[in-house]
Parts: C-alpha cells; structure tokens; sequence
C-alpha cells in the first residue's frame, strides 16, 4: 500500500512539472499577442534598452507632444505605435544619426497611462469609462456599459471623436443600433475599425428628431 501510495505522490509530481512549462508558455504567448496590439500613450512610462549599450537605457514618461527624450538623438515620437514599432523607430533614429551601425532596442511598459473613453448624450449613464488594458472594447460594448440608449436616442448616428496621432480629429459615424440588433447591413462609413475605441475617444449619441 505504501509503495503504491509513493508511485501515486510521484507520477502527480512529474505532471505538475511537466504543465508548468505549457502554462508558462501560454501565458508568454498570450502576453505577446497583447504587447503586439498595444498603442503607446501620453504620460505611460515605458523603459528603452540599447543592447550592450548600458549608458543609453532610459526609463521616461511619454510627453504631451508623444515624445521621449533619449541620449545622443533627443526628442523622438512614439506616441500611437506599437513596442515593436517604437523599436523600429529608436533603432532607425541611432543609426541615421550615425551613432550606432546596428542597434538592437527593446521598449516596454513599465507602467499605462489612464485610458478612458467618453460617452455623451441620448444614453441612460453618460460618463467616462476605463478601457482594459491591453484589450479592446467595442462602441457597441461602451453603449451597453452606459446602460443603452434612451427612448429618444438616434442609435443610428452614433458620433465619434477620435485623436490621430498627427494631432488631427476624425469623426466617424456609426449605425450602433443596427449593430445592436444584429443587422448585417450596419453603415460603419466602410471602417469596421472604428467600431474598436481607443482611449480619449468622445461617443456622442445625438436625439432622436420627432
């Protein structure tokens, strides 16, 4: 009984070492996939690594122009790209300066800025809402958030404002309320992307003309 009871603790043993491996990785993976789709922001605080290039490791704020100010090449905007675009444009600002013939540059998160959106007019809770880090939520989601539309909401001319990172404003216009109902002819202005928020965009849903 003894001798079963041991092969038991180390068969349960061996499996418990050999999952932790496969959670590992697919936490790793899932990790990745996030930091693929994540978009830099004002005032997150990201680290930028040189590789063997210690004195050019910096830890900073992204300013309110989208900028980091770095050693040797100065102010350089990162303000709406990805980690892996962010690297692309440090590595390429050390080369074309002519201070480094091949840099390697690895930029991450060390801490987000707030990310919220808005929503304003014909909705039953109009206010500001935190977006998920690293994660999407729909215009459709945030209309369900703020506990839908009112009885005299126009659901089919749902605005939203957005900062480019230029600094431009585009306005998109949105049929949510068909969404909503699942209709397949929605009009999204032929942007199905717009129908993803980004943080600091304004949704306005206007009243119902009678």
């Amino acid at each position: 009984m003894k001798t079963l009871i041991k092969i038991l603790a180390i068969t349960a043993a061996l499996a418990s070492t050999l999952a932790a491996p496969a959670r590992a990785d697919a936490k790793n993976g899932e990790d990745s996939a996030r930091t693929k789709t994540y978009r830099i922001r004002t005032t997150d605080k990201i680290s930028i690594r040189v590789f063997q290039e210690d004195d050019l490791t910096t830890i900073c704020r992204v300013d309110a122009k989208g900028t980091v100010n770095l050693p040797l090449v100065g102010e350089i905007r990162v303000y709406g790209q990805t980690l892996s675009e962010a690297e692309r444009t440090i590595e390429e600002a050390y080369k074309n300066g002519r201070f480094l013939r091949a840099p390697e540059v690895t930029v991450a998160v060390e801490e987000y800025a707030p990310r919220e959106v808005s929503i304003q007019g014909q909705v039953k809770n109009p206010g500001r809402y935190p977006l998920p880090v690293e994660s999407n939520m729909s215009v459709v989601e945030l209309v369900t958030k703020a506990g839908g539309f009112t009885d005299t909401a126009q659901g089919t001319a749902v605005r939203v404002t957005r900062i480019l990172p230029d600094g431009s404003t585009r306005v998109i216009t949105l049929d949510v309320e068909s969404l909503i109902k699942g209709k397949s002819d929605a009009k999204t202005n032929g942007d199905n992307n717009a129908l993803m928020l980004e943080p600091d965009d304004i949704v306005y849903v206007p009243e119902r003309i009678i």
